[in-house]
């Protein structure tokens, strides 16, 4: 069965709610996103917010916006990847490694994912690094999980660098190796 970027983040998300209800009896929370409007937030804490995902609202479904900045075509499955909900970022496993994927908790926060996006974009064409469009941070500042521009699949990049590791073919199968992590806030 073919399943949709979309449905594979749907499932991935559902799952990550799903361990922080059984682990600690609340959706998730994050100290990162406390006094940032948000329509995920369900409860507020001392220093924290419990979040649930919520649907894409935004009028702008997509990244033209990148993708006109740069005069480029973007991969199609970025697209849904960051217009399917409205989420604070989730820390999950792959292969070993740790890592948040990002997404977008409000307005503001889509249109600095954007201005992000161009900024990466540039500094590669600079560079003269093929383009790729990040999708999770790890704990080093010099590494990301991106997703190559050109054949569409998850890299594991150093920043600046030609240094690369393919991690999956592609978008779906990347999301779809993830396993949640909960780390509860003290």
């Amino acid at each position: 069965m073919n399943i949709t970027v979309s449905e594979a983040l749907t499932q991935f998300t559902e799952q990550y709610v799903s361990k922080w209800m059984a682990q600690t009896g609340l959706p998730p929370a994050s100290s990162d996103l406390y006094g940032v409007p948000s329509p995920c937030i369900v409860r507020t804490g001392e220093n924290w917010v419990y979040w649930e995902p919520q649907s894409f609202s935004l009028q702008d479904k997509n990244l033209n916006k990148v993708a006109t900045a740069l005069d480029i075509e973007l991969q199609p499955m970025i697209h849904p990847f960051y217009t399917t909900q409205l989420a604070g970022d989730m820390k999950a496993q792959f292969q070993g490694h740790t890592l948040n994927l990002v997404q977008v908790w409000n307005e503001d926060d889509f249109i600095r994912l954007q201005e992000n996006l161009i900024g990466h974009l540039v500094t590669q064409k600079r560079l003269k690094l093929s383009p790729t469009l990040f999708i999770a941070t790890l704990e080093s500042d010099l590494e990301m999980i991106s997703l190559c521009n050109l054949t569409g699949e998850i890299i594991l990049e150093k920043f600046g660098s030609k240094e690369k590791q393919v991690l999956a073919p592609d978008l779906i199968h990347f999301i779809q190796q993830l396993s949640p992590v909960v780390e509860p806030l003290a």
